[in-house]
């Protein structure tokens, strides 16, 4: 009763050496013990985002380099030309429409948690790596973390792209209708149609990852990617037009003509990788075995699990019987 009433339960420091890498090389922990890392994981990304949100937040109307995250959001509506917008009195006089109360502070407050999520990915992105590192073995983390640093560039090359074309486009759009139509766009409105053509860019460019990564553990091959290119671009085209918000011709076509590059690109990397591992097939003759034939197999079983052996005992000597 002494030796269980002295026993002080396990602090929080020590819980969280155990679930070191270098205390616990395995990552092996109770299922209560995953349902409380995981709940620490999500409280940490939680908070980088509404950091990152604040951030954001403020960032909307502090200029940061010279230029804020209000500039920047409205630079695609100021390239429209200012006799078109409505209420506009010069070049750099544009401002959005707010139609009910707080509509400007929901557009501030939606833009900065996109902001501040964005830049602050890094913080929140390791609290998801470092729930998922440890079951990993070290070859499957290295690919894991070379998956993601891609994702994250043609994430972000995407977004550009999207934020390049959009003046064009509106441009395009405003230009229907010749004189008899001014332009006055409201910010909720206007800022979904910012915020989803960079979504979807960004979201779209993952396709030649996504194809490599097909190709990396064999689901298709590169002589089925090259039979079905056509198709494939076909495709594209048609996901470009549905996927653009407001069908414009630029936008679909520079998402289109962006991912058929990508896609020809992924295809390349799946050739390159196909004809090596045709040269590994090929030196190590498995190509050469018949259907009905079996390939060379050696095992060697492992004696971790054999019975032990009784020592054998030994006599006693007469020197201790005396």
């Amino acid at each position: 009763m002494a030796d269980a009433a002295s026993e002080k339960p396990e602090g929080r420091f020590s819980k969280r050496r155990r679930r070191s890498r270098r205390l616990n090389p395995d990552g092996t922990m109770t299922l209560i013990e995953h349902i409380y890392e995981f709940r620490r994981r999500l409280g940490y990304a939680l908070l980088a985002i509404v950091a990152g949100g604040i951030l954001g937040f403020i960032w909307f109307q502090t200029k940061v380099f010279g230029v804020s995250l209000g500039e920047l959001m409205n630079g695609p509506y100021c390239g429209i030309d200012w006799h078109r917008r409505l209420g506009s009195t010069g070049p750099d006089d544009c401002k959005l429409l707010q139609t009910v109360p707080f509509e400007a502070f929901m557009i501030q407050l939606k833009v900065g948690v996109a902001a501040g999520a964005v830049l602050l990915s890094p913080l929140w992105l390791y609290q998801i790596w470092a729930f998922i590192a440890p079951g990993l073995y070290s070859k499957e983390r290295k690919h894991a973390l070379t998956f993601v640093a891609f994702a994250s560039l043609l994430f972000a090359t995407g977004a550009v792209l999207a934020y390049i074309l959009i003046p064009h486009a509106l441009q395009l759009l405003m230009n229907f209708g010749g004189d008899q139509f001014v332009t006055a766009l409201t910010g909720d409105k206007y800022i979904s149609f910012i915020l989803s053509l960079l979504v979807i860019f960004g979201v779209s460019f993952e396709l030649p990852l996504f194809v490599v990564m097909l190709n990396r553990v064999g689901v298709v091959k590169y002589q089925q990617l090259k039979k079905w290119r056509r198709g494939i671009i076909f495709v594209l085209f048609l996901f470009a037009a549905f996927a653009t918000p407001g069908s414009d011709p630029f936008s679909m076509i520079g998402l289109a003509g962006a991912l058929t590059v990508l896609f020809e690109l992924s295809i390349q990397i799946a050739r390159f990788h196909d004809r090596k591992l045709d040269k590994v097939r090929d030196a190590e003759g498995w190509d050469q075995l018949a259907d009905d034939e079996a390939a060379p197999f050696e095992y060697t079983p492992s004696t971790a699990d054999d019975p032990v052996e009784d020592a054998p005992k030994v006599k006693p000597s007469t020197d201790d019987i005396t």
